[in-house]
C-alpha cells in the first residue's frame, strides 16, 4: 500500500481512481499529475515502482491538500459567518445556502424532523 500526502493508497486500483483517496484531489487534477510524473494512468498502483510513487509524491506536493486543504475551506466558512453575509447567516443556522427551498426538502442539512404538536381547538 503505497503512502501520499499521508493517505494510505488503495493497492488492487487505477492510479487515477487511487489519488482521488486524497481530499482536494479529483479526476481530472490525477490526470494532471499522472502525466506531470510520466506515468501510465491505467497501471495499478502495486504496479508502481518507488522511483514513481517519489515523482508522484513530488507532483502532489504542488497542490494544497488534505489537512491544509480543509482547514483553509474552514477558515473561509469562518470568515463568512463573521462578516454575516447571507451565505454565512446559512452556515450559521444550518439551512442550505445556495438558492435550495427548504418546505419540503433539505433534511441533510435541517437534521432529523423536530415534530410540533398540534394547537387544540377551543371548545366553546
Amino acid at each position: 500500500m503505497a503512502r501520499i500526502a499521508g493517505v494510505d493508497i488503495p493497492k488492487y486500483k487505477r492510479g487515477v481512481i487511487a489519488l482521488t483517496y486524497i481530499f482536494g484531489i479529483g479526476k481530472s487534477r490525477a490526470k494532471e499529475i499522472l502525466a506531470q510524473a510520466k506515468v501510465n494512468e491505467d497501471t495499478k498502483v502495486s504496479d508502481w515502482t518507488d522511483e514513481e510513487i517519489n515523482r508522484i509524491r513530488e507532483a502532489v506536493g504542488v497542490y494544497t491538500i488534505e489537512g491544509e486543504l480543509r482547514s483553509e475551506v474552514q477558515l473561509n466558512i469562518k470568515r463568512l459567518m463573521d462578516i454575516g453575509c447571507y451565505r454565512g447567516i446559512r452556515h450559521r443556522i444550518g439551512l442550505p445556502l445556495r438558492g435550495q427551498r427548504t418546505k419540503n426538502n433539505s433534511r441533510t442539512r435541517k437534521g432529523k424532523r423536530k415534530t410540533v404538536a398540534n394547537k387544540k381547538k377551543a371548545t366553546k
